[in-house]
Parts: C-alpha cells; sequence; structure tokens
C-alpha cells in the first residue's frame, strides 16, 4: 500500500511541483491549502502532469479544529511536508505580524496533531535567510555556518521555526524531522503545465521579471546597485524548483527508511553557485532573447547582500544534487509565463 503524505501549502509554487515529484514515486497525496496565494486549479494542473488526481481540503492551517479533521478523514498519513507560510521578505517588513501569527502558528497546530494523529515525521520547508548575512568567512554557506540575527520578519519566523522543531522533539515527542534550509527557488515544470503565479503584483524576482519582459508589468527595479559583490547588486544561489522538489521527496524516503542519523536532521538545498540579480538578468535576456526593462532603484529593507549554498552535506548524505542549468531554468519560467499568456491569464 502506498504511503499517504500530507502536503500542507500544496497548490502553492514549490508545493504543487514537490506534489508531482511525490505522486512520480509512488506517493498517495492529500493537499491543504487555504488558496491565500495559489488556485485550486493548480489541482487539475497536477492531474495533467502526473497523472494522479491528489485530495485536495481547503483548510487553513490555523484553524486546528479543521486540521484534526483532516487527518481524521485521511487515516494512516505518514509523514508531513509543511508549506504553508508567508514567504515574501518586504511584505513581511511592512506586515510583521501577519507573518508571526500564520507562520509559526500553521507549524505549532501541525506539531500538536502530529503525536495525536500517530504521524511520526515532518519534513518542514526552511530558508536560507536563518543564516542572516553569513560573513565573508563562511560563505558559501555550510549547516554548520552560525544562525545569525535574521534580517526581516520572515526569516525570523524561520529561525523561530527551527527551534520549534526542535524543542518539540527534545521535548519527548514521536516525531522525527528535516529541515530544508533552501536557496532561491525559480523556474517551472518542463510542460508549462505548473509554475509560480502569485495572486496580485509578485513579492518575488522572477514572476516579476517574467510580467515585465512580456509587458504585464512595465519596469523590474533591480533594489541597489551599490552592495560589495562584483557588480553592486545582490547575490543569490538559485535553484531549479523542479530540483528542490526531487529534495523533499528523497527526505520522504529517508525519513520513511529509518535512514535518519539523529531525530533532526538539517540540509542546504541549493547549486552551490552564487549569481547577482544583474548576472541573473543578462542570463534570462540571453536564453530567451528578450531584451529587459529594468532599473536600478534604492536597496530594500531586509534584502542580505550575498548569500550561496555549500550543498555538499545534501549532496554525499541525501545523494541528491541541483541538475539543471540556470539558463533551462530561465527559458522554463519564460515558457510558463508564456503559457499563461495562452490561457489570457495576465
Amino acid at each position: 500500500m502506498k504511503k499517504r503524505i500530507l502536503v500542507t501549502g500544496g497548490t502553492g509554487y514549490i508545493g504543487s511541483h514537490t506534489v508531482v515529484e511525490l505522486q512520480n514515486s509512488g506517493y498517495e497525496v492529500v493537499i491543504v491549502d487555504n488558496l491565500s496565494n495559489s488556485s485550486k486549479d493548480v489541482v487539475d494542473q497536477i492531474e495533467k502532469v502526473s497523472g494522479i488526481r491528489p485530495a485536495f481540503e481547503m483548510v487553513d492551517c490555523l484553524d486546528l479544529a479543521a486540521m484534526k479533521g483532516v487527518f481524521e478523514k485521511y487515516p494512516g498519513i505518514a509523514s508531513i511536508i509543511h508549506f504553508a507560510a508567508y514567504k515574501a521578505v518586504g511584505e513581511s517588513v511592512a506586515k510583521p505580524l501577519m507573518y508571526y501569527r500564520n507562520n509559526l502558528v500553521s507549524l505549532i497546530n501541525v506539531l500538536e496533531l502530529m503525536p495525536q494523529c500517530d504521524v511520526k515525521g515532518i519534513v518542514f520547508s526552511s530558508s536560507c535567510t536563518v543564516y542572516g548575512q553569513p560573513d565573508k568567512e563562511n560563505l558559501p554557506v555550510t549547516e554548520n555556518a552560525p544562525v545569525k540575527m535574521a534580517e526581516c520578519p520572515y526569516g525570523n519566523t524561520k529561525q523561530i521555526n527551527e527551534e520549534i522543531v526542535h524543542d518539540t522533539v527534545l521535548s519527548g515527542s514521536p516525531i522525527k524531522a528535516i529541515l530544508l534550509r533552501y536557496f532561491n527557488p525559480i523556474g517551472a515544470h518542463p510542460t508549462a503545465l505548473l509554475g509560480e503565479l502569485p495572486n496580485g503584483v509578485p513579492q518575488n524576482l522572477i514572476p516579476y521579471l517574467t510580467q515585465t519582459a512580456i509587458g504585464i508589468r512595465e519596469q523590474l527595479s533591480v533594489f541597489g546597485d551599490d552592495y560589495n559583490t562584483p557588480d553592486g547588486s545582490c547575490i543569490r544561489d538559485f535553484i531549479n524548483v523542479v530540483d528542490l522538489a526531487k529534495a523533499h521527496v528523497i527526505a520522504i524516503d529517508r525519513m520513511l527508511g529509518d535512514k535518519q542519523k539523529s531525530a533532526v536532521e538539517t540540509f542546504n538545498i541549493g547549486t552551490g553557485v552564487g549569481l547577482s540579480v544583474l548576472g541573473l538578468i543578462k542570463a534570462f535576456e540571453k536564453s530567451t532573447g528578450v531584451k529587459l526593462n529594468y532599473k536600478i532603484v534604492g536597496r530594500r529593507a531586509g534584502d542580505i547582500e550575498q548569500v550561496w549554498a555549500d550543498p555538499t552535506y545534501a549532496n554525499t548524505e541525501l545523494g541528491w544534487k541541483a541538475q539543471e542549468t540556470i539558463e533551462d531554468t530561465l527559458r522554463s519560467a519564460w515558457n510558463w509565463q508564456l503559457k499563461l499568456r495562452e490561457k489570457g491569464i495576465n
């Protein structure tokens, strides 16, 4: 019998790609999502890509009673992948309480229900923002780099959530956890049936970039060209979303196969390559042939100057490695935007 996995935030950008990879690997998936930054149509797209329709429950993880009802409706959930969180740096600076309430309480509710419902494991969607701005000697970042003061409320919620997971496991709760600290997911599924489609004005770089390239947005703003980097713009580790999704499946396999070496494990999920925002724009123009209208503006509150991963531990211990090139990844994002235009979605 196929193991049943609950995916919170499963109609979101990373969640939907992960659901496809889970189903391709033989898992049965139940999605929980309140659709605050996604659409129920994504379930149809997941079915088109994988040939399997996941179960879907429109439930907010902040609603403890409703979440308990999901566990009761779908008994035998073997593990959870928890994506349900707000994730925009700038928005978190402007609306910190919204981020703390949603990102902390949603995880607390899930962890509280797990022992009650005999769920043994959780893969938590964490972030490289927990490292704050790493010191130069800690670049590229390993899992042993210091967790520094967060540069924004979003990053702080990830730090606190990691502490909540550790404290819960240390308290004797009968659960295991794998924390995946990922860097900057971009791109779309190669079928162009799944991609990043935020509600309203995009808060993330790539959807704003592709919407600018196709004419939906007038101009892309690059936040700062006076950082201490080769071209003055921020440096990030951009990882293909399908590569990232596959890391979650490997983490689930590891957890359910009793291969964990400790009750809480942490892995960096990145490419190991740092690329500046201006470098990314050049790579997009080169790989798609589309010129981009952009301008340099002032720095944005909460942004980290430069961070990229040392993924050696994930490569060796998980047997996972990023495969897709930045050019193919950016082309996939552009093909997704073109597909949206075909559908009349602007």
